[in-house]
């Protein structure tokens, strides 16, 4: 697999080629049933502070750092954990845990008591600063891949723009509606999701103050054969590709979009799995999408040639980019997208897989949802050294 260099999104030298044959063979090398706590009734009289959900807790969100050798979860449980390691957020919550440059740091959301985002450290078990100024819950989180700077968008409609040495805001966008966020790999572009409005915004790093250098609109014509008015697309997660070219728009839905970055054209619709927006397979599908408690869902593998993502039913898909149509000129918002099926439909995490994400490095993914798994490809010879010392560290 090849590492990107963070200064170019090039591919540093390759570790394992991923192959559409590998990437059809990967099974869990180990499954940790106990890495969320079970939930436990409110103490009488005191009501909770965000609304509860009913059913198991679920891990929320996966972070690999920048080597790929370490790697954290959040949970519903209050806690984030690494190997060896459970830490406790009670007070706040934890969500998004995002690490920094530095594999001993990391900046995470707050799920209750106030909507901070928090910079913590977790050699010793720190806050080492507060980032103040969200006036709702914070629902994407992204680093810099080339600096301390870092982005946030929350449910006040707005985007804050923060560097890791201060707590004062350097930027702020005013939005109509809840937003996503997600930096290219130069760290140059930055986009912005609308949900309600289907709009992706593109942003020049050094001019956010001015307007979007592009606009796209995700508009999926297939959906109005489906039912009538056509269901909201409900975008919970934005990422770009290594060169820059695409962006994986990941839904709570039954279906993820892939669109060109530099153009707009909708280039694809990934299907073959069940969104993630209900709790339970057994929910009926409500008119409004919901966002589901993860917002992970979907990810690239690190040379962009795949898409990896989770399904309701427990199922971890694979989809194939390298043949995406190529489209030019004006944007026709009337055409069909391209419906990519999955390359592979692959079996093994218990109960929903609401978080899926590959290590930038090594051959390695994890999946999460009320438990946590580790996979790796089910091929002749040994496994990287480094997932398996992930895996010793984690009890396997």
């Amino acid at each position: 697999m090849a590492p990107l260099n963070a200064t170019d999104g090039t591919a540093a030298p390759s570790m394992l080629s991923l192959t559409p044959p590998l990437m059809t063979k990967w099974k869990p090398a180990k499954i940790f049933k106990t890495a969320v706590e079970p939930q436990t009734p409110p103490s009488p009289g005191t009501p909770p502070s965000r609304p509860q959900n009913n059913g198991p807790r679920h891990i929320t969100g996966i972070s690999f750092d920048d080597r790929g050798d370490q790697v954290i979860t959040a949970a519903e449980d209050e806690t984030f954990r690494l190997p060896l390691k459970t830490l406790y957020s009670k007070k706040y919550g934890v969500d998004l845990p995002r690490f920094t440059h530095k594999n001993t740091a990391i900046v995470h959301a707050s799920t209750k008591e106030d909507d901070t985002v928090r910079y913590h450290s977790l050699h010793d078990n720190k806050y080492l600063q507060y980032f103040k100024g969200h006036k709702g819950r914070v629902v994407s989180l992204e680093v810099s891949p080339v600096d301390d700077g870092f982005m946030s968008g929350s449910m006040d409609k707005t985007v804050r723009l923060w560097d890791l040495r201060t707590p004062t805001c350097r930027g702020l966008l005013n939005l109509p509606s809840t937003p996503i966020v997600a930096y290219d790999a130069s760290g140059l572009v930055f986009a912005t999701g609308v949900n309600h409005y289907s709009r992706i915004l593109l942003y020049d790093q050094a001019n956010f103050d001015k307007a979007p250098f592009l606009v796209i609109t995700l508009e999926d014509p297939t959906l109005a054969l489906i039912s009538f008015p056509p269901r909201a697309i409900y975008m919970t997660s934005l990422s770009f590709s290594s060169n820059g070219k695409y962006l994986l728009v990941g839904c709570s839905g039954d279906a993820h979009y892939i669109v060109d970055a530099f153009e707009g054209h909708l280039l694809a619709k990934l299907v073959g799995h069940v969104g993630l927006e209900r709790r339970k397979i057994t929910t009926p599908i409500g008119i409004e999408p919901q966002r589901g408690c993860s917002g992970e869902e979907v990810s690239w593998t690190p040379d962009s040639k795949y898409v990896v993502g989770g399904s309701l039913d427990g199922k971890v898909i694979v989809w194939d980019i390298q043949k995406l149509p190529e489209k030019q000129g004006p944007v026709d918002l009337k055409a069909h997208p391209f419906r990519l099926s999955p390359l592979a439909s692959l079996d093994g995490h218990p109960g929903p897989s609401r978080c899926v994400k590959f290590s930038p490095r090594f051959a390695m993914m994890c999946t999460a949802g009320a438990e946590l798994a580790f996979w790796l490809p089910d091929q002749s010879g040994e496994p990287d050294e480094i997932a398996k010392e992930l895996l010793k560290k984690r009890g396997g």
